[in-house]
């Protein structure tokens, strides 16, 4: 358990002010891929052992005390939404949920310690939440911008968000009418930590925005496909809402990888500390057994025909795996040799 550095507050005001977040998401291999993940060869689909994958801690903090997501609503959203999306964070922690369950993937993040062997914490829970319905900041937003809408939300006159920076995270989520900086083209979700020049405080945070009317086909594949891929039909998502079915994999990623990198100093492959490659990167577009390129694995169907690989509290969802630096592959609980 730590209190962020102030050292390294200071650092990012005066170094990292011209550093894009590290990139949490990009869902298919004919993106542009960072620099660091040509060190690990031309595919990053390593659902089997690799001997090119070195995941390293780089004593950094992780969060070991219990994790609280505060979420910030950009934009308008439909009641029905925030329900599935609470859900899913709810069920991080729900230890008895149907297996496959959502929880037993949390659990491969748990491996990842600290140096002093204290592993993250196996409960996530919902904190407060923020309503931005009048789209403060416009309907555009930049990566500083986004850090301005934090800012907004604890430093509300009514109701701000709670401050934590030991165990708080703080998630943007944008509706589907807001473009953000590189949304579609690069990212689908990203995170980061903000600067005190900015905010105040040095705090981890993560946007993922919904793609359903902007780029459902690259950020909410498989239950779209682009138009490129001829011949593939949509998979059935299981809670009835495409961008947000979409949205639920990319939170799941964004929130693993601030877990166990908030300050982009702790847990990842590759030699470039500015564009690490993370536990989640590492298993882009893998939900299943067999999972790569454009497969997505061994998957679960319901009676209503919808696709899912993980049971929440009480709902389904399709949630891409995560790196297992013990095993050195990509795991999930819906493993096949488990």
């Amino acid at each position: 358990m730590h209190q962020f550095p102030v050292l390294l507050s200071l650092i990012a005001v005066s170094v990292l002010l011209m550093v894009t977040p590290v990139i949490g998401y990009r869902p298919w291999p004919h993106l542009k891929p960072n620099s660091s993940d040509l060190t690990l060869g031309s595919s990053k689909k390593f659902e089997g052992s690799s001997e090119f994958v070195q995941m390293r801690y780089h004593m950094g903090p992780v969060l070991t005390a219990n994790i609280t997501v505060h979420i910030v609503w950009y934009g308008r959203w439909q009641k029905s939404q925030k329900k599935i999306i609470r859900e899913f964070i709810n069920s991080i922690s729900a230890v008895d949920a149907k297996r496959p369950s959502v929880a037993g993937w949390w659990k491969t993040v748990q491996l990842y310690t600290d140096q002093t062997g204290a592993n993250i914490s196996h409960t996530v829970h919902l904190g407060e939440e923020k309503n931005d319905r009048f789209y403060s900041h416009g309907k555009k937003l930049t990566r500083l911008s986004i850090q301005s809408v934090i800012k907004s939300a604890v430093t509300a006159s009514t109701k701000p968000l709670p401050i934590n920076p030991r165990s708080g995270l703080f998630l943007l989520l944008t509706s589907d009418d807001v473009y953000v900086q590189d949304f579609c083209g690069q990212v689908c979700g990203f995170h980061y930590f903000t600067f005190p020049s900015i905010v105040g405080y040095t705090l981890p945070y993560a946007w993922v925005g919904n793609s359903a009317k902007l780029c459902p086909g690259v950020c909410a594949y498989p239950f779209a496909v682009p138009k490129y891929m001829t011949g593939f039909k949509p998979l059935k998502s299981p809670n009835g809402d495409v961008g947000v079915d979409g949205m639920i994999s990319v939170i799941g990623h964004e929130i693993a990888e601030l877990a166990t990198n908030p300050l982009v100093n702790a847990w990842y492959a590759g030699q470039d500390p500015v564009a690490p490659v993370e536990i989640a990167d590492l298993c882009e577009g893998i939900y299943g057994t067999g999972g790569g390129g454009s497969y997505t694995g061994q998957l679960l169907n319901d009676k209503d025909g919808a696709t899912f690989n993980m049971n929440g509290i009480r709902r389904r969802y399709l949630v891409q795996w995560v790196w297992n630096h013990i095993l050195n592959y990509c795991s999930g609980p819906n493993a096949l040799d488990q």
